[in-house]
């Protein structure tokens, strides 16, 4: 089993595959499309990070890919369709990097409100600007978190403790954490807040959804922080509130195009502006975070292939059951359509065997299915349900 590891994923996933037995190749960069389609073909499993995007067209040029590793908490960047429908199951880490954006949330709110980055860079130049005007304190301003998940919770805790008063907004009713308080709209928590963080996942909903709108509703001495995805603020606009002195300044890390790699030459409309902090898609890049992650992805795909477990499966059915290990277990992803368990079970009738557990999980599109059976030789087995016209991959667990 080849596993092909991109973009400078931690080491610690390489050692953690290695360990279970896989070959593993690891890449530093984020290959182009014509790559990809040439390089998965000697693999079948690829581990990705944020800047591989993984097509439709090429997931149907790597119908044999068993499985996609995002090592990182976004999964946008693989077409999660295309892939269930190929038989390709994808993981993620959506918890390993939480503390390390949370921090630097907290740290940027600082920056600004100091203006430390306009600061630091006067003094590299020579100028000495000791002034406290324009300078405060975060103690006792209104924090406004918008998505209230893994991330957004965290930075709430954090905020509470430096003595931010958070109010927070979600589309679903969320338990408040400490003092929090969840607000009914986006507009009321724009209007209350000095500071503004954003924590929503790149969906249609949340496209563009920071933008003239709602920037006009902040107020003249709040700062806009965005470390979620480039997709949810509409640039241009905050461009003309920032150069207008409508909001006081902003901290970005995502951006709506980015480099592929540290090489390519990065620009942004903001470059320049008064209190404005760019940071290169860093929230998650320390190396605790890192670390966590490359362990967190890596067991998963290991538990997929080892024991047929697609629990923290993106994609498809999650389903993890104890591995019997006095049974043959196969593997079989197929369309979600009357009667394929007969089919199956017919088959394994046929052949003679026994089965000894049985794990069905089902969504609108495809079953996931799970089967132990007792027989010493299951090739014929294994090729009778691969070659059923319903079945999409099917694969022994060695």
């Amino acid at each position: 089993m080849r596993i092909l590891l991109l973009e400078n994923i931690h080491p610690v996933a390489k050692e953690t595959l290695e360990k279970k037995g896989f070959a593993v190749d690891l890449l530093a960069h984020s290959p182009a499309p014509s790559e990809m389609k040439e390089l998965f073909k000697n693999y079948e499993i690829v581990g990705i990070r944020s800047k591989t995007k993984i097509t439709k067209e090429i997931l149907e040029n790597s119908r044999h890919l068993k499985a996609i590793g995002c090592f990182c908490i976004g999964t946008n960047q693989v077409d999660l369709i295309a892939a269930k429908k190929n038989g390709t199951i994808v993981f993620n880490a959506p918890h390993s990097n939480t503390r390390s954006v949370a921090e630097l949330v907290l740290a940027e709110m600082i920056a600004l409100s100091r203006q430390l980055g306009d600061r630091n860079n006067l003094a590299h130049q020579g100028t000495w600007l000791k002034s406290a005007k324009g300078s405060n304190e975060i103690r006792g301003k209104v924090l406004g978190i918008v998505g209230y998940g893994h991330i957004g919770s965290q930075v709430s805790i954090l905020a509470e403790a430096f003595g931010l008063n958070v109010i927070f907004y979600d589309i679903t009713k969320k338990l408040s954490l400490g003092n929090a308080r969840q607000v009914e709209s986006l507009d009321e928590l724009l209007k209350e807040s000095d500071f503004v963080s954003l924590h929503v996942p790149e969906t249609i909903e949340t496209k563009n959804m920071i933008s003239k709108k709602q920037l006009s509703l902040m107020k003249a001495s709040s700062y806009l922080i965005n470390a979620s995805r480039g997709s949810v603020v509409f640039i241009d606009d905050l461009v003309d509130v920032l150069k207008n002195k409508k909001i006081s300044g902003c901290a970005i890390d995502v951006f709506p195009i980015e480099p592929a790699s540290n090489n390519e030459k990065f620009s942004s409309p903001l470059q320049g502006l008064n209190n404005v902090i760019l940071t290169p898609h860093i929230g998650g890049s320390t190396e605790e975070a890192q670390h966590s992650i490359g362990i967190e992805v890596a067991e998963s795909l290991s538990r997929y292939l080892q024991v047929g477990s697609s629990a923290g499966a993106v994609n498809f059915p999650n389903i993890d059951v104890p591995r019997n290990i006095k049974s043959k277990r196969i593997v079989n992803i197929h369309k979600n359509q009357p009667g394929v368990l007969g089919m199956i079970n017919g088959i394994i009738s046929s052949e003679g065997a026994n089965i000894d557990g049985q794990f069905l999980g089902t969504d609108e599109e495809i079953g996931y299915l799970v089967i132990d059976v007792h027989l010493d030789h299951v090739t014929n087995l294994y090729h009778k349900i691969k070659e059923l016209e319903p079945s999409i991959l099917t694969h022994v667990i060695s």
